[in-house]
């Protein structure tokens, strides 16, 4: 392996994102080439990211010995065979939220990636934002006290323009609706920051779109660690937000409000008093500057392929994620509290398409 990770992105949609993650460590990987079916889009996004080559052949990609890394961004049905292709064709991958359609479909994938020495990383660029990463580390530091409440709210607007895209709005090809694709980032950092749910209570309906999946949602959850949450997701907010805010014995979290960058700074934190809060203050000034995003997150995997380790987002952690959004389907349709962790007799276990 050369010193600089060998990159094959796949897509073109969510890819420009990838590629900027990818240029912010460029002394750490080369992106070889862009493998997308649409021709106009693939070749502009290759041009403003300087990428030397376009393909459409996925198979002939993961059959480069110039490339380490398979990179998947597209539509979420076809993450399961294209990272299954990749792991066994000897290349590390790297593949976007949503994960897969199922937990059979994760834990199938664990098994595979397990058989060989190639690493998966799922994309949960969100928990790198300065402003979370401040919460991790005084939690970690045990200043907050014992956990109390968490709400999360994911509130963007979706029309119908947005609908326009083939593939979205519909069970077969983006595998659910907002709670999957839009809220996905709220869950992992719930499960980053308090650990695994215990159980889930939800309601859900599709009332802004005419669409197959839902767009709007509410979840009441039980933390392990003995806290509760709650996550609300809608793509009818005229106004968009992103807000969390993480209430303990010892202070209160809580981000910004910025759509799609709620991880970031500033975060304001209040302690329950002055000394408190002094510790709290300096504590926080100590911590070492850090990118966030996909540019950390990059940067993280670049260090546990090439020195070894464990990576910065596993496969446990897209489990965790998908197994609330499981757990928020059942609990939708069967109205009542659904128990987790979700094993292999959950009738939702190989699929939650209706």
């Amino acid at each position: 392996m050369s010193e600089k990770l060998r990159v094959a992105v796949i897509g073109a949609g969510i890819a420009e994102r990838h590629l900027s993650g990818y240029q912010w460590n460029k002394e750490k990987f080369d992106v070889r080439v862009l493998c997308a079916l649409d021709d106009d889009r693939a070749r502009s996004v290759a041009e403003r990211f300087g990428v030397a080559e376009l393909t459409e052949d996925f198979d002939k990609v993961i059959e480069r010995d110039d490339i380490d890394v398979v990179d998947i961004c597209t539509p979420p049905n076809l993450h399961f065979e294209m990272c299954k292709k990749a792991i066994k064709a000897g290349k590390h991958v790297i593949c976007e939220k949503p994960l897969f359609g199922s937990l059979a479909e994760v834990d199938e994938m664990t098994r595979i990636v397990e058989g060989t020495d190639r690493k998966l990383m799922p994309i949960f660029q969100y928990r790198y934002g300065t402003g979370l990463q401040k919460l991790k580390h005084l939690v970690d530091a045990g200043l907050t006290g014992k956990p109390f409440m968490t709400t999360i709210e994911t509130h963007w607007w979706r029309g119908p323009d947005y609908y326009d895209v083939p593939w979205r709005g519909k069970w077969a090809t983006e595998l659910g609706g907002g709670l999957l694709g839009h809220a996905i980032h709220a869950h992992d950092m719930l499960n980053y920051i308090h650990g695994d749910c215990q159980d889930v209570f939800a309601y859900g309906d599709t009332l802004v779109n005419q669409i197959e999946v839902e767009d709007t949602m509410a979840l009441a959850v039980r933390m392990q660690n003995g806290s509760l949450a709650t996550l609300s997701m809608t793509l009818g907010s005229r106004k968009e937000i992103s807000r969390l805010r993480f209430c303990y014995h010892d202070l209160v979290a809580e981000s910004i409000t910025e759509p799609y960058t709620m991880g970031r700074d500033p975060w304001v934190f209040t302690a329950g008093t002055a000394e408190h809060q002094k510790r709290v203050d300096d504590f926080l000034a100590e911590l070492p500057l850090a990118e966030d995003g996909y540019t950390r997150q990059f940067e993280l995997f670049y260090h546990a392929i090439v020195n070894g380790g464990a990576l910065p987002v596993t496969l446990h952690d897209a489990r965790n994620s998908l197994e609330l959004v499981t757990a928020g389907y059942y609990s939708q349709r069967m109205g009542r509290s659904v128990a987790l962790p979700i094993t292999e007799e959950h009738p939702l276990y190989k699929s939650w398409l209706p």
